[in-house]
C-alpha cells in the first residue's frame, strides 16, 4: 500500500516496491502532460537523466495516454566535453531510454561539446522561450538536484544555466551508479540547469529509489530548508512531489 504524507509544502509518495514507485510516478505524469496539453496544446518538460529515473523513463517510452508529438523535451546537466555519443553522457542516455522510442515534437539537447559559456546563454534562451510546464528529477547522493552540488547551489542564482565544479561526492555518485569504471574518469565540469530554473516549472515530480539516496532524502525532508542540501528547496514548491521506494525512505521517520 502507498504511504502519502506532506512536509512544509512537499508532498511525499512512499511505495512498496520500486518497480510500483516507477509506475506511479508514470501515472501521475501521464495525467500531468495530457492535462497541460488539454489547456495549452503543448507541454515542455526537463528531464532527468540517471539509473534512478529508468523504471520512469521506461513506463513513460511507451506510454500512450501521452501525445508526444506536442511535448518539447529538454535535459538538466550535462558534462563538459563530453563526447555526444558516450555512453556516460546525459544526452544519449535520454535518447537511447526515451526520446528515440517516445519521440518527442522536439527536443533540445546541451551541446557538450560547445563553448560551456556560449552553450549556457544558448540553452538559456531557450528555456526563456519555452518555459517549462513540468519538471521530472531525482535527488543525488550529496542532495543535488541537477548538478547543483552544496557547494554551488544557490536558490537565488540570476543564471538559468550555468558551469559547475562537480564535487567528490557527486563524482563518486556516478561511479557507484555504474556509469564510469574510476572517480579519475569523471569529468570535474558540467553545464547544469540552476535551481531557479528547476523549481520554476509549476509542476516537480521527483524520483528517488535506492539505499544510496536513503540519507539525501531524509535530509531533503526533515534538515533544514538549505544550500547545504539543494533538495531541500522542493518543500517550498506550491505542487511538487516526492516519488520513494522502501530503500531511499528507510530512514523516514513520522513527518
Amino acid at each position: 500500500m502507498t504511504k502519502t504524507i506532506k512536509k512544509d509544502l512537499l508532498n511525499i509518495k512512499m511505495y512498496p516496491s520500486r518497480s510500483e514507485m516507477g509506475c506511479g510516478a508514470a501515472c501521475d505524469i501521464e495525467k500531468a502532460v495530457s492535462s497541460v496539453i488539454a489547456q495549452r496544446g503543448e507541454c515542455n518538460i526537463i528531464f532527468a537523466a540517471a539509473p534512478s529515473q529508468r523504471e520512469v523513463l521506461d513506463a513513460l517510452s511507451i506510454s500512450s495516454k501521452i501525445d508526444w508529438d506536442k511535448v518539447h523535451a529538454f535535459h538538466m546537466d550535462e558534462y563538459v566535453g563530453i563526447s555526444p555519443e558516450a555512453p556516460q553522457g546525459f544526452a544519449k542516455f535520454l535518447r537511447d531510454a526515451l526520446f528515440d522510442k517516445a519521440r518527442p515534437g522536439s527536443v533540445e539537447y546541451l551541446n557538450s561539446t560547445a563553448d560551456p559559456e556560449t552553450e549556457s546563454e544558448r540553452y538559456a534562451a531557450l528555456l526563456k522561450k519555452f518555459p517549462a510546464d513540468i519538471v521530472i528529477m531525482g535527488i543525488g547522493e550529496n542532495g543535488h538536484i541537477a548538478f547543483n552540488d552544496p557547494h554551488e547551489a544557490d536558490f537565488n542564482d540570476d543564471a538559468l544555466v550555468k558551469i559547475v565544479t562537480l564535487d567528490e561526492k557527486c563524482r563518486q555518485q556516478q561511479v557507484n551508479d555504474g556509469c564510469f569504471s574510476r572517480l579519475e574518469d569523471v569529468p570535474e565540469t558540467a553545464l547544469t540547469l540552476t535551481i531557479p530554473a528547476l523549481v520554476a516549472a509549476p509542476q516537480v515530480f521527483c524520483i528517488v529509489p535506492a539505499r544510496t539516496k536513503a540519507a539525501a532524502v531524509y535530509d531533503t525532508v526533515h534538515g533544514p530548508v538549505s544550500e547545504t542540501c539543494p533538495a531541500s528547496v522542493l518543500r517550498r514548491h506550491p505542487n511538487a512531489v516526492l516519488y520513494l521506494d522502501p530503500d531511499s525512505s528507510s530512514l523516514m521517520a513520522t513527518v
